[in-house]
């Protein structure tokens, strides 16, 4: 079944009980409510009655006065003696005389529903004053009557709750429809990023939590598209990578088989093969080892690392590029700074970037560290802004660049240290690399 049938037929199931409940609830209460106004009501009939007598003289008469004038009267009611305990006169048949008197109503005041056979009736007693006071009047109203009203407001009821129910179930399919047909819409777009159809996935109007679903669907095909591309982009530059090393050393190779070098080609052919296979090692060992960290399989060992023995490290393996360069590397490094992450590892990813902005640097590379903050910067010419968006993917390098994985392997392990890396233009002019860690 589906969802929008599904939430339709919980929404009418709903209505139904609740409705159910209300119309039971309702329907008991209306009786009691009617027995009340129609007792209220003959206890302002009886009163008025009263009056009238009194006004007129009549009350002051005989009984028989008394009765002929209330016989007028088009009600259902009984004179009543209590001194007597006699009925005097009624406006019922006898057969309900006798069936109140039997059940003793006349004498039990407490008594406001009166029984006779199958027939009930409520009842109002009106004490005839000021001179007889032990003459009562009884009015009566049949219950029937009052089921009657009972059962008519209920069928009206009925008729209400049926055209409600009808206006909800309507107003509950518009609703469903809005908030369902968004949903088959995103699934529509799932089916496109399933079969990679990047291109026409559509943004959908949504609200709420749904609108919520469609950015995160939206931000995922996004980002999957940027990683195939990635991945098209580096089995690309890996195959141009490993391939150029591989043809100098078949060159070579073919060369040194066939006789067509001299004993000095050959010497500096075999250099050469040895120089290229060492190459293609070093960038075999980094894919492995960016492989190894991108999916997570390599072991962090986090420990508290003190930032001055960090950067001592850095500089002491640094230090014979730094000669051959002959380039100034300075530092200032706060001594409370520590790190939480794998030292092997993020030693590693500093001293790339460090390499890096020695290999680019004119004069000067600056080492900063304040509190859970490194920067290294350079004065040298700077990252083409082309290159910025993409300068930590892989094979990605500048002009003087090797292997281009020297800054995708530090951004690999800054993160999964918990950490952020970014670039910006340094003030000396050249790049300036910013990690940050957090508290």
């Amino acid at each position: 079944m589906k969802l929008q049938s599904q939430l339709n037929l919980a929404f009418t199931a709903l209505m139904l009980v609740i409705l159910g409940v209300t119309g039971y609830v309702i329907y008991s209460m209306i009786l009691g409510m009617l027995i009340d106004n129609e007792r209220t009501e003959l206890q302002q009939k009886g009163e008025l009655l009263i009056q009238v007598l009194n006004e007129q003289g009549q009350g002051q008469g005989s009984i028989e006065d008394f009765s002929n004038f209330l016989r007028e009267q088009d009600l259902q009611l009984f004179l009543y003696d209590r001194a007597q305990d006699q009925v005097l006169m009624s406006t019922m048949p006898e057969q309900y005389v006798r069936g109140f008197s039997a059940n003793n109503y006349f004498a039990d005041e407490r008594e406001e529903l009166w029984e006779a056979g199958n027939n009930k009736f409520v009842t109002s007693r009106i004490l005839i004053y000021p001179d007889r006071t032990t003459l009562e009047l009884v009015l009566l109203t049949p219950l029937t009557d009052l089921q009657t009203v009972q059962q008519d407001f209920f069928r009206r009821m009925v008729i209400v709750f049926i055209i409600g129910t009808m206006a909800a179930v309507l107003l509950s399919y518009l609703l469903t429809n809005k908030l369902v047909t968004p949903l088959t819409k995103l699934k529509k777009q799932l089916k496109k990023i399933e079969k990679r159809k990047f291109d026409d996935i559509e943004r959908i109007k949504a609200t709420g939590e749904i609108k919520e679903v469609e950015q995160g669907l939206y931000d995922m095909a996004t980002e999957l598209e940027r990683y195939m591309k990635s991945q098209q982009a580096f089995f690309q530059n890996a195959s141009h990578e490993l391939k150029t090393p591989l043809m100098t050393i078949q060159g070579y190779a073919e060369g040194i088989r066939d006789g067509v070098f001299n004993e000095k080609d050959k010497e500096k052919g075999l250099e050469m093969m040895v120089t290229e296979v060492s190459r293609l090692k070093t960038i075999i060992n980094e894919m492995i080892l960016l492989a190894k960290l991108d999916s997570e399989q390599a072991e962090y060992k986090d420990e508290q690392i003190r930032a001055t023995e960090l950067i001592d490290q850095v500089l002491d393996r640094a230090l014979p590029l730094v000669s051959e360069k002959d380039i100034t590397l300075n530092h200032s490094v706060d001594n409370e700074s520590t790190f939480m992450a794998d030292q092997e590892k993020l030693l590693r990813a500093l001293l790339n970037i460090t390499v890096n902005a020695i290999r680019h640097a004119h004069s000067r590379v600056n080492v900063t560290v304040e509190e859970k903050t490194i920067i290294i910067e350079d004065d040298g010419e700077g990252i083409a802004k082309e290159l910025i968006p993409h300068i930590f993917h892989r094979f990605v390098k500048g002009k003087t660049g090797e292997t281009g994985l020297g800054l995708a392997i530090a951004r690999a392990i800054v993160e999964q240290s918990g950490g952020k890396i970014m670039v910006r233009d340094s003030e000396l002019g050249g790049a300036k690399f910013v990690i940050a860690f957090p508290e």
